[in-house]
């Protein structure tokens, strides 16, 4: 009896695990497997929940290596994927441990989404976030004067625009030279006409559309871009990186792009955690591209 009582508890505590886990959106459940599996431990969550906009309410987590005898660090603020219109920066600790176990300080971002907003509010909150982050991050331990944008899919829209529009940054007292360069991921970059739901919702009521697409803004001057895509990605298609790196070396400006067999949208981005790092080598590719421009 006393057996059949443990085995029906471990049973419901199962049932009930099983039922929370697949409730949780994607990059959650992947966070969960991540953070279940050994390996990346020199990483740490340094700051939880930090808010770096009174007004709206939004704020960022900072993961650290544990060893940081090296200090300033490097930083990486990584800006999550979604469509602009899901997702959080809680959701991608499996990101934040990833780098920062490789030695950078990174910084995940909460921006608001769509319906509350349209474009452009997602990259104004994504600009108010990196000069917090320039403001901020030496008294963490980071140096300011080595700071690395990335993203996935949405996000990548955003890091994208940040170094390429120059008023994002400037409206706020910034230059996007703080950029020492951008590792994307599966980026939107030229997607005019709007033609999903997604893309006419954040977008469709700006009344000059021209002024959304990253291509219209290719310039010498950028910061250095990686621009990466998994070749069976059929959500945002390859052409929009190979398009946008062709744009910036036609201006003379510096791109790198990075394509990978039999991964697609969010392979790529599944990559660069502990379970599915055998997929492909996205996080060493996108190290090594970093440590290029220290």
């Amino acid at each position: 009896m006393k057996w059949l009582i443990i085995f029906g508890a471990l049973g419901l505590a199962m049932a009930g695990f099983a039922y929370w886990f697949f409730a949780q959106s994607p990059p959650r459940q992947l966070d969960t497997i991540n953070n279940l599996l050994p390996g990346d431990g020199n990483a740490k969550l340094l700051v939880d929940n930090q808010v770096y906009d009174d007004e709206l309410g939004l704020a960022v987590n900072i993961w650290s290596p544990k060893n940081t005898e090296s200090k300033p660090l490097p930083v990486v603020i990584f800006i999550h994927g979604g469509g602009w219109d899901s997702g959080s920066k809680d959701e991608y600790g499996f990101a934040g441990r990833a780098f920062a176990h490789r030695g950078y300080m990174t910084v995940l971002i909460d921006y608001r989404l769509y319906p509350d907003v349209q474009f452009p509010a997602f990259l104004q909150d994504s600009a108010k976030a990196v000069a917090w982050v320039h403001d901020n991050i030496a008294s963490l331990g980071g140096d300011p004067d080595r700071i690395f944008l990335s993203g996935h899919s949405a996000g990548a829209y955003n890091v994208v625009m940040l170094a390429l529009d120059r008023q994002w940054l400037e409206r706020l007292g910034k230059s996007s030279d703080l950029i020492k360069g951008v590792a994307a991921l599966a980026g939107p970059y030229d997607f005019y006409p709007f033609d999903s739901d997604r893309t006419k919702n954040s977008f469709g009521a700006y009344n000059l559309p021209a002024m959304t697409q990253p291509i219209n803004f290719a310039r010498a001057d950028a910061p250095p871009l990686w621009l990466a895509t998994g070749l069976d990605d059929t959500q945002v298609k390859p052409r929009n990186s190979r398009i946008l790196r062709d744009k910036m070396r036609e201006v003379g400006g510096v791109a790198q792009y990075r394509e990978y067999d039999n991964l697609d949208h969010a392979e790529i981005i599944m990559a660069v955690s502990k379970p599915f790092r055998g997929k492909g080598p996205v996080l060493d590719d996108m190290i090594a591209f970093f440590e290029s421009r220290k």
